[in-house]
């Protein structure tokens, strides 16, 4: 779990990144989970844009990729959102 700090610092930074996936009418499978986790091990934070066609809000989306990854969501902000996690090996991100 991060704190209100944490959160503040990774908001901050997930405003200069681009958005690297989308949830489309295809939704989300084990498929899509699996790419979002390998790029949050590679990036540690990552941006996803729910489209209108799809069948999930922005925050259900979240939270279900939430689960299915490990990761936490750091913000739900209209159609997008920003999920974080650690990398323990080689981490990308210093949080305090």
């Amino acid at each position: 779990m991060i704190t209100t700090k944490q959160r503040a610092k990774l908001r901050a930074i997930a405003n200069g990144i681009e958005t690297i996936f989308q949830v489309g009418k295809g939704g989300i499978n084990e498929v899509f989970a699996a790419q979002v986790d390998d790029a949050l091990r590679a990036r540690e934070i990552v941006k996803i844009k729910v489209l209108e066609n799809s069948l999930y809000t922005a925050r259900e989306a979240a939270g279900q990729l939430s689960e299915m990854t490990g990761a936490d969501v750091v913000q739900v902000i209209g159609n997008r959102f920003v999920l974080y996690k650690r990398n323990e090996k080689e981490p990308v991100i210093i949080l305090e």
